[in-house]
Parts: C-alpha cells; sequence; structure tokens
C-alpha cells in the first residue's frame, strides 16, 4: 500500500510536451469566435462581407474599409446575460451570470485623391473588437445509471500507460514524479488515495473507493452523489490595422493586420460520495494567456449600383500561448484509514506552446435598394483540420494534430442581414447566423476516448450553435448617430465528467454519461458614431 509522505516542491518544474501540450478540444476552443462589432453589426447579425461601410468589417472583409466617404470614429458598449442549463440522467443544474462589456471602438481615416477615374480614395483605419467572451458558469449533478467513477478513470489512464508505482510515488528523498514524463492525474490520484497499484503488480492499477469481498475479491462501492461546477471567464480581444483602396468605385481593395490577445481562466470543482458515505474531490485551475497575429484580404466588387460581391480570405493566426496551472485532490475512504487533504499538483506550474488557428474564406453577396434598403448573406468556410499544436521549440505535436485532423472538417457558417430605413433618420434591422459544427461523429458519438491533458478531465463537445439579431438605428445629424441591437446567442452541447475508455477490441471499458448542456446568452450592444 502505498505510503504519503510529505511533499517537495521542486524550484524547477519541466514539464513535457506530451503530458501537457493543449489537446483536440483546445485547439478548437480558442479558434471559435463571436459577432462582435458595433451594433449595427450585431444587429445584422455580421452579414457585412460585401456592404462594408462598417469598421466592424475589417476582421472578416478589410476592402469594406474602401466604402467609406468621410472619416468616422465610434464605441460600444454592451450588456450580457449568460444561462446555463444541464441534464444528466434526469437531474438538472442550472448556472447564470450578467456584466457590462466594453466591446469595440474603432477609427477610420478618409483620404480622397483628386481622380476623376482610378484611384479615387483611400482609407485607413484601426479596431478594437472582442470577438470571443468566455464568460459563464455551469453545473452538472445527479448519481446516473453506472457505477465508474473518476477514480476508475483515473485508475484505467495509469494502466494505460504501464508505469510502475513507484514512478508515481512522491517521497522524501527520491525524484518528483511531477519533473518527469508522467501522466500528472496519475500521479496526483496516487497521491490522493484516489487510486493504488495492486500488490503483486505494480503497473496496474484500481480505484480505492471499494472494500475485498469473497475472500479477496475487490468490490467497488457505488456512486451516491455526483457534483461539477464550472466557471470559465476570460475573451479573445481582436486589434486590427487595415487599409482600402477604392477604384472607381467599381472595386475596393484591402488588407488588414490581425493581432489578438486569448485570456481565458478555467476553474473547476468535482466531487463524488458513494454508498458508504466516502468521498472524493478535485478541483483544477488554469490560465491561458496567448498572443498572436495574422493577415486578412479582401475584394468588394460593385458591377452594378445595387449589387454588390466580396471575397475574403482571413489567413491563420499565429499564436505563441501559456498555461498555469495548479490541481489539488482529497479523498475519504475506508482503504485509507486517515482522510487525505491537499494532495496538490506543483505551485506556479506552467507550459510555453505555439499555436496555430484555421484559415477562413468568405464569400459575401448584397442589395442596395436604393437609400432605404440593404439585404445582405455571408456565407463564411473554415478548415478546421488545419488546426496545429506546437511545442515550446515550434516542434509539431503530432498526437494533438493527429486527434484534430482525424476528428475535425471544414465548417460552414451562414450570416443573413437586413436594413430598411423607415425615415431617412431611422432604420430597423435584422439577422441571424448558423454556426455549423466541425466536430466529426466518432467525437459527437463518443465512440473514442477523449485524451484530456494535465488533470482537467472534464469536457464539452459542441453540437449547435445559432444567433439571432434586431437592431435599430438613428441619425440625429448627418454626423452624430447612435445604433441598438440585440442578440440571442443559443448553444447546445454535451458534457462529460470524463471521457469513455475502450480497450483494444474497441469495447468499452470506462462508460461516462454525458449531460446535455444549453447555454442562452442575451446581449444588449449601444453604439455612439461620429462622421467627419
Amino acid at each position: 500500500m502505498m505510503k504519503k509522505v510529505s511533499i517537495i516542491i521542486s524550484a524547477l518544474v519541466f514539464v513535457s510536451s506530451a503530458v501537457f501540450s493543449q489537446g483536440q478540444l483546445d485547439a478548437y476552443k480558442y479558434s471559435q469566435t463571436d459577432i462582435g462589432g458595433t451594433a449595427r453589426y450585431l444587429g445584422m447579425g455580421g452579414a457585412f462581407g460585401a456592404l462594408g461601410g462598417d469598421i466592424s468589417v475589417m476582421g472578416a472583409n478589410p476592402a469594406g474599409l474602401a466604402v467609406y466617404r468621410s472619416s468616422e470614429i465610434v464605441t460600444t458598449l454592451s450588456h450580457k446575460s449568460m444561462s446555463a442549463q444541464t441534464n444528466w440522467l434526469g437531474s438538472t443544474a442550472s448556472g447564470s451570470r450578467a456584466g457590462l462589456n466594453f466591446d469595440n471602438i474603432a477609427y477610420v481615416s478618409y483620404f480622397p485623391t483628386s481622380n476623376d477615374a482610378g484611384i479615387l480614395g483611400w482609407n485607413a483605419g484601426f479596431s478594437y473588437n472582442r470577438i470571443k467572451d468566455y464568460h459563464r458558469n455551469y453545473s452538472m449533478q445527479g448519481m446516473g445509471d453506472e457505477n465508474y467513477s473518476l477514480t476508475d478513470y483515473m485508475a484505467e489512464r495509469a494502466n494505460a500507460r504501464g508505469v510502475h508505482a513507484d514512478n508515481l510515488a512522491i517521497t522524501k528523498d527520491g525524484p518528483d514524479p511531477y519533473a518527469g514524463n508522467n501522466d500528472w492525474m496519475s500521479v496526483l490520484g496516487y497521491d490522493a488515495v484516489l487510486i493504488d497499484a495492486f500488490s503483486d503488480n505494480r503497473t496496474k492499477y484500481f480505484s480505492t473507493f471499494g472494500e475485498v469481498v469473497d475472500g479477496g475479491k475487490w468490490n467497488p462501492y457505488k456512486l451516491a452523489g455526483r457534483e461539477l461546477n464550472v466557471t470559465e471567464r476570460g475573451s479573445v480581444d481582436q486589434y486590427n490595422i487595415a487599409f482600402g483602396l477604392n477604384i472607381s468605385n467599381y472595386v475596393m481593395f484591402g488588407a488588414d493586420i490581425a493581432i489578438t490577445d486569448i485570456n481565458y481562466h478555467y476553474n473547476s470543482y468535482f466531487a463524488e460520495e458513494f454508498t458508504n458515505t466516502n468521498s472524493m474531490k478535485l478541483e483544477n485551475r488554469l490560465t491561458t494567456k496567448g498572443e498572436g497575429y495574422a493577415l486578412n484580404v479582401g475584394v468588394i466588387v460593385r458591377p452594378v449600383n445595387f449589387l454588390r460581391l466580396g471575397v475574403a480570405y482571413n489567413s491563420p493566426t499565429w499564436y505563441k500561448m501559456s498555461d498555469f496551472y495548479q490541481a489539488t485532490a482529497s479523498s475519504d475512504t475506508y482503504y485509507w484509514k486517515e482522510p487525505i487533504e491537499g494532495a496538490h499538483t506543483p505551485e506556479n506550474a506552467s507550459y510555453d506552446y505555439e499555436y496555430r488557428s484555421p484559415d477562413r474564406w468568405l464569400f459575401s453577396a448584397a442589395l442596395v435598394i436604393g437609400q432605404s434598403a440593404l439585404l445582405s448573406v455571408d456565407y463564411e468556410r473554415t478548415n478546421y483540420a488545419s488546426m496545429k499544436m506546437y511545442n515550446r521549440e515550434g516542434v509539431e505535436d503530432r498526437i494533438t494534430n493527429g486527434d484534430v485532423k482525424d476528428n475535425f472538417s471544414s465548417a460552414g457558417t451562414l450570416r443573413v442581414g437586413g436594413e430598411l430605413k423607415v425615415t431617412p433618420r431611422f432604420a430597423v434591422r435584422a439577422g441571424a447566423a448558423w454556426i455549423g459544427s466541425p466536430v466529426k461523429d466518432v467525437l459527437k458519438n463518443a465512440s473514442a476516448e477523449v485524451y484530456t491533458v494535465g488533470t482537467i478531465p472534464h469536457y464539452t463537445i459542441e453540437k449547435s450553435l445559432t444567433n439571432y439579431t434586431v437592431g435599430l438605428g438613428y441619425r440625429f445629424t448627418p454626423s452624430f448617430y447612435v445604433d441598438l441591437a440585440y442578440v440571442l446567442k443559443s448553444e447546445r452541447e454535451d458534457l462529460y465528467a470524463f471521457s469513455n475508455i475502450y480497450d483494444t477490441k474497441g469495447d468499452k471499458i470506462i462508460n461516462s454519461p454525458f449531460a446535455s448542456l444549453k447555454t442562452k446568452t442575451s446581449q444588449v450592444a449601444f453604439t455612439l458614431g461620429f462622421k467627419f
């Protein structure tokens, strides 16, 4: 039986890429964006690829900057209210959050030429947009129809590596198991006495929540309850520096440099209670920071006065990423005479790596009906199979990238929007966006194990995502205007406390029923703008 001793915290912690480089679902999480920008842009569902004339379009089709015939400055505030509800085998739980955000500020300058043909003018602009908001709280609770515990998952994860128990043990004078190429979840589970190795085979592990019966047979305890609470915070902010060129009011060109910041915080609390009142707890904290650069180019063509066609290419964003994490675990089991409190991973543990987001193509068309109405459609195609992870030296993470290639495909996003000017000063708008899921059936159906990294076993699989929008606009003067928009975002996901595990024959040996997770976000955005 394992003997627990005092923890020695290493001064320097080395973390191998095999253990802590982010996985396929993390790559997908950091590639996702919301509809973000001015209230006019939001009110029309973000369908501005061929219209231009709104500063928010810089990051999608920078040719839209060349549509401007004056200089402009805008800023946007929004209030978001989020509610999340889970249903796990009939047991429901909910979470909510609301807050005020500063989502947008931008400036564009117009420089006309004296030409009657050819280059009629050019534009330069700068914008800040919040393109993803991670703020969310959600919970899962209940018992379930299976006896599989997170500790069973930990044991099978340790079994898959076949590491000897001596290499997982934290001893006073021995090497730190966290400093090698060990699976940190196995080390933490072993240290907290959530799992142990068999005495006759120190590379085979079992959950300690059970007892010996019938002359030596190990009988696992049944689950009496399970609880998962997750808090997500943070955002993805993008800064765009763009240039536009107007040729004869027929062709508009644009190019844009996008600088993107990721700031993501994740906290989870997971607990299980067994029928004999034994219990276990696992808490995880993760902070991810990243900075990346990309190039966007686009063109808008106006073959006739009422029709505009657009196409744009958004290059991958190359990120430098850093993760900071810590986890604690505790157990109260008859297998060990005293409760184990405060087993934890090393403090100030971190890992640096690189990430390449997918590239995107945007195809757009818009009808301009005189001075009274607009109708616009955008179709965006994103190649999620091209997402890639690299270690800090730039060496490709072949395991994660292989998972991405096998389990993700290209997906499309359709955005539509319209605007009607009820009077020359007052306009009403509406729009919608349908975001296709690139997740292949092998992940949606949980027919293969999902490899998570570090000590966070929980994950979600996206099923569907839609946005419905409405908006209003009013011009007080030819220069000063205000816009208001409302966005309802609905998202469906499957939430897993931990992954299913399959043997070499494809038979399931750990079953983890998912909870359905539904998240609704209401956003009210207010924009002030001034043209000069």
